[in-house]
């Protein structure tokens, strides 16, 4: 009989908060808050928090000597085996910080979260591109450590050996990756090129982390994306169609949720997944409006928006969860412009969402037509069903004969099946 896999004990992690002038992106309490609920979602065990208040970084250890002493002096007597800074560190403030504990940055904690959570080889690169920019200036003095893959948060994905040796495998392997996602955007486009062929406008979920795109994008679609109250839980862009009062129809595209002080490397290294938003005819930009952080969440999210050069495209405001709210917070918050108000998980103001999207996209050119088809042009009928408005259909004389409005762009397509009205 085989023995039983012993069950891996989680790291215990000390949280490491530094309060900075604005300017240098210090910590706040909802930002701390933040880092542990991503350290969780990592698997660690949280030992305990620290905060320092600062003027200024020290360069050389980001707190100064005798608050990184304090700090590993801390995690030792809690048996913390990881310290978390809730801030980037230089590589030469990482040197000087690790000790008896590993140290790792917010940055290298998110990479930690995405390299678990990639699943299609799209994000799996995308998630390796980023780490490697990430570790590739910070080899020094970390072979041990770094050699061994999977060897604790923070580590996995990529690894190196010797130092020279791995500097230069690793600028090959970025160029690889970029090779290999370079043929990702190419698909994509070509993807989108042949929806654009089918005149269908598109509209991209984009929003804070855990605002509860996936749980909007299955109810408005009827798709069983993976939905999970964690952070992260989307890495790859899902595109289904969308029926709209009008009688139109649209795609729609869920993607990666933002976060606060995203690493601009992982903005970069996703940029394949982020096309679909840059791609969109309007923006859908989900806030959890009962969380309490919500406006400063919803900042981040546009100044994501604004490093893809989108954020002047039409947008409209959803704001979800709004059965978490008290009645009277709902009704005033409800007198809101160009804002849409639903619960997802409740099934609420989705009919408003689809007429606030119908309203929102740019209005298709219609044309009517007779249409008349053989048993053979199945695919044809079935794109005037899916695009146009059938009007009357019938059959005579063993073919299909139809009258529908449809889109300009299909109505060139279906030039041959067109036939003068008797």
């Amino acid at each position: 009989m085989r023995a039983p896999r012993p069950v891996e004990r989680p790291e215990r992690a000390l949280l490491v908060g530094v309060r900075l002038p604005a300017r240098y992106g210090g910590s706040s309490d909802d930002s701390l808050a933040e880092l542990e609920q991503l350290a969780r979602r990592a698997g660690a065990d949280i030992a305990g928090t620290l905060e320092q208040i600062r003027d200024r970084p020290d360069p050389a250890t980001l707190i100064g000597r005798g608050k990184a002493e304090e700090v590993h002096r801390e995690a030792e007597a809690r048996g913390a085996d990881l310290v978390i800074f809730d801030h980037d560190l230089t590589p030469t403030q990482l040197r000087n910080l690790t000790g008896e504990q590993r140290v790792i940055d917010r940055t290298q904690l998110i990479l930690d979260i995405f390299a678990r959570r990639a699943r299609s080889r799209e994000g799996q690169l995308q998630v390796e591109l980023a780490q490697l920019n990430y570790l590739l200036p910070r080899l020094t003095g970390k072979g041990v450590e770094l050699s061994r893959l999977g060897g604790g948060i923070g580590t996995r994905g990529p690894g190196e050996t010797q130092l020279e040796t791995d500097r230069r495998r690793i600028r090959r392997r970025l160029q690889r990756i970029r090779r290999e996602l370079e043929a990702v955007r190419r698909r994509r486009a070509q993807q989108r090129q042949a929806r654009q062929g089918m005149a269908l406008a598109t509209a991209a979920l984009v929003g804070y982390t855990s605002a509860g795109k996936s749980t909007l994008f299955n109810a408005l679609t009827g798709a069983e994306v993976e939905v999970s109250g964690k952070l992260f839980a989307t890495l790859d862009p899902t595109v289904r169609a969308l029926a709209l009062p009008s009688g139109r129809r649209a795609l729609l595209s869920d993607t990666v949720g933002f976060i606060r002080n995203l690493p601009p490397g992982l903005v970069a290294a996703f940029r394949a997944t982020l096309e679909e938003v840059e791609e969109a005819a309007i923006i859908l930009h989900v806030s959890d409006v009962s969380n309490p952080q919500h406006p400063e969440q919803d900042q981040e999210v546009v100044k994501v928006l604004a490093e893809l050069g989108v954020e002047q495209r039409p947008r409209l405001m959803v704001y979800n969860k709004i059965d978490l709210l008290a009645e009277d917070e709902r009704r005033r918050l409800e007198n809101s412009a160009r804002a849409v108000f639903v619960s997802a998980l409740a099934g609420l103001g989705l009919e408003d969402l689809r007429q606030g999207i119908d309203a929102l996209l740019p209005a298709d050119r219609s044309v009517r037509l007779w249409l008349r088809f053989s048993a053979a042009d199945g695919r044809q009928r079935a794109l005037v069903h899916q695009q146009g408005r059938v009007l009357n259909e019938e059959f005579r004389d063993g073919s299909v004969w139809m009258e529908a409005e449809v889109p300009a762009p299909l109505a060139r397509e279906l030039e041959e099946f067109a036939v003068r009205r008797n």
